[in-house]
Formats: structure tokens, sequence, C-alpha cells
């Protein structure tokens, strides 16, 4: 595993080692030794399909106490995953990050406490996998909607599959 950092503090790009021979390849998605100061516990690993191309998920986050650390990848298809940083004392509050993970490309998004997440999906019958830190609490959950003006994300495409959850939240102030 190989950890690069990005501009904003603790949210970080995960490029996964594979070692390949004639039946495929074998890669290992997490280490307690290298995600020991940042990751300690898993509580839920959750995976979602979206049966259609340009489906939208997020953007979503827990409340405190129930914060959360994740991992995301893609096992199938492809889809634009965004982090969204929203600790108020941060230096980059409201900045957001992109990243396309696909099913081949062997990178993981380390997503820290204090963001939000959401993805756009590229492809149909697209699985998301997530490594979370945090049992769900439906009480403690939020969100934004995807194209509030105060983040200003720059989706590639235009959803055409949003769920009702997530097509009311209320614009971030």
């Amino acid at each position: 595993m190989k950890i690069i950092k990005t501009k904003i503090k603790d949210l970080e790009i995960i490029r996964l080692k594979k070692i390949s021979d004639k039946r495929g390849y074998f890669s290992r998605i997490f280490d307690l030794r290298i995600f020991k100061t940042k990751f300690q516990n898993i509580k839920q690993i959750n995976v979602s399909m979206s049966k259609q191309k340009f489906t939208l998920r997020g953007l979503h986050y827990q409340n405190y106490p129930f914060q959360e650390d994740k991992i995301v990848t893609c096992i199938k298809g492809k889809l634009f995953d965004v982090a969204v940083d929203l600790r108020k004392n941060s230096k980059t509050y409201g900045k957001w990050k992109s990243i396309v993970l696909s099913e081949n490309d062997g990178k993981m998004f380390f997503i820290p406490k204090g963001f939000a997440h959401g993805f756009l999906t590229l492809k149909s019958n697209t699985k998301v996998c997530y490594l979370v830190s945090q049992f769900y609490n439906k009480k403690f959950e939020s969100g934004f909607l995807y194209n509030d003006p105060f983040f200003s994300i720059k989706w590639p495409y235009k959803p055409k599959v949003i769920s009702k959850k997530d097509s009311s939240w209320s614009i971030k102030k």
C-alpha cells in the first residue's frame, strides 16, 4: 500500500499493491499496522450497488458522536467520488476533493471524520465497498444537496437518479 496525501489535511488516496499471476491478482485493502494512527476500528463494512449510470448517492455525514472515518473503494464499475471538508476549524473548510475510482485502478479513498461523502456512478451496476469506523445511527445522519452553491462541486455529469432523501437535503449555510 502507498498512501498519497492530498491538498486537504488528512484526506488521502491509497494505492493498493497488486500481486499478480496467471490466476489474477491479490491485494490487501486494510492493514492495521499502516492505519493504526488514523483508522483503528472497523465497525461496519458496507457495499452499495447502483443499477444505473449517473446515479448520485450523498452527500452524507454523521454528526458527533457518530462521526466516521471511511475507506472507499470501487469493486465493480466506475464512479466519481467526492469528499467535502466540514471541519469548522480547518483551513480547508468547505473545500472538496474528487477522485475517479474504478474496479481496475487499485485505488481507495480515505475520508476522515468531519467530511461529507458522496459519489456519482459513471457505469451501470457499479458496486462500492466502504470500511467504516463507526456504527450507522440514523438520528445523527445529515447531508446537503449535491449542487449546493456554497461548495460548488464540479460534477462531470448531471445526475439522472437521486433518492428522495438525497434530493431533499437543505442548502448548507
